[in-house]
């Protein structure tokens, strides 16, 4: 890769690296593992940029790839993964009970819930505000499958947050 682009990268991944880490962590509930997702999703980018140095194909695939990340990482078996340690990890950016609101909290652990399919089809389609065929394109599924795992997840949602759904946010 020549300095241009590598600059060009450096310059993709300090604009984006914090936004695609709280994408990461709407999807699997653990900020360990979202940035272990961007990572791996990083390389693979610094591997592809001269081929993807159209700015429109860059965020799809690095989005595409955080997701595949996350999916294929709970499919890996027990010798492939990391051994845990009693050493804990450098700090992250964890959300702080104090300021955040018990609302956010409340979505946040019901959403951690929700199974990871799912889960990724409500944060593609309510939070990032992607349409039905785009989730469809960046999931490689069909657009009922995104249609049908919305709606199971939102089913999902709606049970775990009980009372508290009808009340404040279902009107």
């Amino acid at each position: 890769m020549d300095a241009d682009a590598e600059r060009e990268f450096g310059d993709y991944v300090v604009a984006r690296s914090a936004a695609l880490c709280r994408f990461a962590y709407l999807l699997c509930g653990d900020w360990n593992r979202a940035e272990d997702a961007v990572q791996t999703a990083l390389t693979k980018l610094y591997l592809r940029w001269d081929t993807l140095r159209d700015i429109g194909s860059i965020e799809p695939y690095v989005r595409r790839t955080v997701l595949t990340s996350i999916i294929d990482e709970r499919r890996r078996g027990w010798f492939r993964r990391e051994a845990p340690s009693s050493d804990r990890p450098e700090p992250g950016v964890d959300v702080d009970p104090a300021t955040a609101s018990s609302d956010r909290l409340a979505v946040l652990a019901a959403l951690a819930q929700v199974p990871p399919r799912q889960r990724a089809v409500l944060v593609l389609r309510y939070w990032e505000d992607l349409s039905v065929e785009q989730v469809a394109e960046l999931m490689n599924c069909a657009t009922g499958t995104v249609k049908s795992q919305a709606a199971h997840g939102l089913e999902r949602l709606r049970v775990l947050l009980g009372d508290r759904w009808t009340r404040e946010w279902a009107g």
